[in-house]
């Protein structure tokens, strides 16, 4: 095998990446700055960094193809939200031009077919 072949994507990576990518447009288009996308730190992964206003917004962002077994949101556990609060904090002492802004959390849940999905905005979700 070729050592210059990139291996494709799974398809629940590519799913993911699109729904993020789909996510930050909505987000744009409602007022909101992009800061990152995919931060990581020690503590884990926030898939959006973002501003509105004076508000820091990191956003967890799930994708579902259909709400038969639960909604995006509800995918997200009490460990989730504890690995997403260490890696905001994580976030904020290692970028100290943030630290006067408030902070939140919002999800961004997807559902259906990522041509023309569902997306369902949950501001302060924790």
């Amino acid at each position: 095998m070729n050592g210059n072949t990139k291996t494709p994507l799974a398809q629940h990576l590519q799913h993911g990446s699109r729904a993020e990518t789909l996510a930050q447009a909505y987000l744009l288009k409602r007022g909101l700055t992009a800061i990152t996308h995919n931060y990581r730190c020690k503590c884990g992964e926030i898939d959006l960094i973002m501003q509105e206003a004076d508000s820091l917004v990191f956003v967890e962002v799930r994708y579902r193809a259909s709400q038969r077994f639960g909604t995006a949101a509800e995918t997200i556990f009490p460990d989730k939200i504890r690995r997403l609060r260490c890696t905001a904090e994580y976030f904020m002492q290692h970028k100290p031009r943030y630290a006067e802004l408030f902070s939140r959390f919002d999800v961004i849940g997807i559902t259906g077919p990522l041509d023309a999905p569902q997306i369902d905005w949950i501001k302060d979700a924790f």
